[in-house]
């Protein structure tokens, strides 16, 4: 009896041991469901936000100044829609990279800093010069269909990819976020859309900001 119900447990064990190798890890590095419909959710609800400010604009609106170092809307709007090619460009960086075998431990917790730093609009910091305002002397046509091509193609990729973003890394400059795995700089183009949405409504709020038609 005893030694029936020892190979019982044996063979319980053997079993148990053999599932854990065959199969497959969760920590893969591909994205969860939850985790797309999360940057879906951010990539729309920043484009809706974005839009729903500077469609409606005047182009007195569009290029008021609050004061003299301050940018216009449609200099933030300019802003936004380089950036998204940038930051797309850092998702493509990072998937080209080897896998990181350090991807979690190196990439844990960036998902809240760029909620509580970037999104909510904490600190400051001086744009690339690739992306600052008045470099190309757009016309508000062509900002607004660059950020509209470059939204589709962000969107377009989060819905679809089946790679796996964590495991590929890329460093970001600033050391406060330091490695960012491409799922992160994804996240990353809503989260800076959602930063300069709020400086847009910061300038709509000026008491001198032109007043809409009525």
């Amino acid at each position: 009896m005893k030694n029936t119900l020892a190979m019982l447990v044996c063979m319980i064990f053997v079993s148990t041991l053999a599932q854990a190798f065959t199969l497959p890890r969760s920590s893969d590095g591909k994205i969860t469901p939850e985790e797309r419909a999360r940057a879906i959710k951010m990539l729309v609800d920043s484009q809706n936000e974005f839009l729903s400010y500077v469609e409606k604009l005047s182009d007195e609106q569009w290029n008021f100044r609050p004061a003299p170092f301050k940018w216009t809307v449609g200099e933030t709007a300019e802003h936004i829609a380089l950036a998204e090619g940038l930051l797309f460009g850092a998702v493509e960086r990072a998937l080209a990279a080897p896998i990181n075998p350090d991807w979690e431990t190196e990439s844990a917790g960036k998902e809240e800093k760029l909620d509580n730093i970037l999104a909510a609009r904490k600190g400051k910091a001086n744009a690339p010069e690739p992306i600052q305002p008045f470099k190309r002397k757009m016309t508000r046509a062509e900002i607004m269909t660059m950020f509209k091509e470059g939204r589709a193609k962000t969107l377009k990729f989060a819905e679809q990819t089946d790679l796996p973003l964590k495991a590929h890394t890329f460093p970001h400059p600033f050391p406060i976020f330091g490695t960012l795995n491409a799922y992160q700089w994804l996240l990353y183009i809503p989260a800076h859309n959602l930063r300069h949405d709020k400086q847009i409504a910061e300038v709509m709020s000026n008491p001198a900001f032109p007043a809409f038609a009525k």
